[in-house]
């Protein structure tokens, strides 16, 4: 195996935490978390880290389901860990919202609300990105009203 190939393993596994034997995806999130809670008092740094994830998913996750030999493989987690970034932008950065962020997210990302459902089932990385990018998003928009309806 290359290194080129090898280094798709370890960042679309996000340093191999989808080599999880349970709950990969979660394991996944999880690791996003890490990231939420090392950038999230610094806007700029969250959003160019966000961008970054997800350009990266969007370059790899085709290439690392060849490698894997398995479509939408659950060592991919690179796509969780956008997801919940997404999930946490811009929402207050206090426990009930960060906790409820979480289980949104791996609710939706489980569930695959309409249209995502359709989403995932778009060849190579398109389709593994844009429904947890989907989660996400439907997560933010529920902890943002969330936040406005508590006057936050």
């Amino acid at each position: 195996m290359s290194v080129k190939d090898k280094f798709i393993k370890l960042i679309s596994s996000f340093f191999y935490l989808g080599y999880s034997p349970v709950i990969p995806g979660t394991v996944g999130a999880f690791g996003g978390l890490l990231i939420y809670f090392l950038v999230k008092s610094n806007t700029y740094l969250y959003a160019l880290i966000l961008i970054l994830i997800g350009v990266a998913g969007f370059l790899i996750t085709g290439r690392a389901e060849d490698l894997f030999g398995e479509i939408d493989c659950s060592k991919i987690v690179i796509d969780e860990v956008a997801g919940i970034l997404v999930a946490l932008f811009l929402v207050p950065p206090q426990p009930p919202f960060i906790v409820l962020g979480f289980i949104l997210f791996r609710g939706f990302d489980a569930v695959k609300p309409f249209p995502f459902d359709r989403l995932q089932k778009l060849p190579g990385a398109t389709g593994i990105m844009l429904d947890d990018l989907g989660a996400g998003l439907y997560t933010n928009l529920i902890l943002q009203i969330t936040r406005i309806l508590l006057g936050l």
